[in-house]
């Protein structure tokens, strides 16, 4: 049984079930035209229009439109707050003068719109507060809690992204085929009224097409919000692996600076090695020998591990760009214009040299 919710043009609204075999006979559609699946397309067949919104499953005629299998909480509010006033006129529908599949198609493109842009205003504001708490660089160390939220929105994102295009790739197809834009004009051939109004001067052709169009402008300007924060979001990737490599850098370039001055006082240290030996020489009798030692290894090291790090410095920290003087730089300006003014010169005066020729 399909749970079915009829609105007509006065925005009556009528709920009841019905087998599908029955519904299409009495649409005069085919069983495949029934098969909804989650997908967003729009089609005509037998004078219907047929439109899938992923859960929103609609078919409109000249007559009414008709909700299939609306069972979902923000649906149900969409449908019983919004869509009968629109259709009736109380809303702030642009179609509300033309026939009523214009009022219908507009009321559904609307809605799938808003929720698409709803989902975005939702994810913009918690991205850009993550990356703004990953973007720091005070912080020695990322927040995998923080990681893990930019994770999920990221895939949130894709998902929107990809919904947006589908939707926009669906109206392109649509625009690209005058004869479905022409079919989508239900009234023009039901009631031969609207075909006086459409050939006296108002194409309904032409005003379904600039409805699609508004729409798929509308998808476009929301694909390229989502791509601008994709972008920030790679840029912010980019920027915290930067700061990350450069407190690397800076570990790294303290653990050499001190294995140096572990490796440097761990070669005058053989003195003491050597003097702590089990040795008898007159030196071990006087006291200030212990003094002079223990001065050398200290002074040593501290000239040792000093060379070390100037070594250092000038292998590992960038060259300076070479100095140019100030006397070059004004002179290459002026040389280039003079060489432009002579190329001129050059140039027109050839030109005017073939034109004396030609006459």
């Amino acid at each position: 049984l399909f749970l079915q919710m009829k609105l007509d043009k006065e925005g009556n609204t009528t709920y009841f079930e019905k087998k599908k075999t029955e519904l299409y006979q009495e649409l005069g559609l085919q069983a495949r035209d029934l098969r909804f699946q989650h997908v967003v397309s729009i089609a005509t067949r037998n004078n219907r229009i047929i439109m899938r919104m992923e859960f929103l499953k609609a078919v409109i005629t000249p007559e009414f439109l008709l909700i299939l299998d609306y069972r979902n909480l923000s649906l149900e509010h969409w449908l019983l707050n919004e869509l009968a006033s629109q259709l009736a006129g109380e809303g702030q529908l642009v179609t509300y003068s033309l026939p009523f599949e214009f009022r219908a198609i507009e009321a559904i493109l609307q809605y799938w719109i808003s929720k698409l842009q709803g989902r975005l205003n939702t994810l913009q504001p918690q991205i850009l507060e993550t990356l703004e708490a990953l973007v720091d660089p005070k912080l020695l160390s990322v927040d995998r809690s923080k990681l893990h939220i930019l994770l999920q929105n990221g895939k949130s994102l894709s998902e929107l992204e990809t919904d947006v295009k589908v939707f926009k790739e669906t109206i392109l197809e649509i625009l690209d085929e005058e004869e479905v834009i022409e079919e989508l004009c239900l009234s023009k051939w039901t009631d031969p009224q609207v075909f006086e109004e459409s050939t006296s001067g108002i194409d309904h052709a032409e005003e379904m097409e600039l409805l699609l169009e508004n729409y798929y402008r509308q998808a476009e300007d929301l694909l390229n919000e989502a791509r601008e924060l994709r972008v920030l979001i790679d840029d912010s990737e980019s920027i915290i692996f930067i700061n990350l490599d450069s407190h690397r850098n800076v570990m790294m370039r303290l653990n050499l600076q001190l294995t140096m001055g572990t490796f440097s006082v761990s070669l005058f240290g053989l003195i003491g090695v050597a003097f702590g030996m089990n040795l008898e020489s007159s030196l071990e009798e006087d006291p200030r020998i212990f003094w002079l030692v223990t001065g050398i290894m200290f002074l040593g090291s501290g000239l040792i591990w000093r060379r070390l790090l100037s070594f250092l410095g000038r292998h590992l920290d960038p060259p300076l760009p070479p100095h140019v003087p100030a006397v070059l730089k004004k002179s290459q300006p002026a040389a280039g214009r003079v060489e432009i003014k002579t190329n001129l010169k050059g140039e027109t005066f050839g030109l005017s040299r073939s034109t004396l020729t030609n006459q």
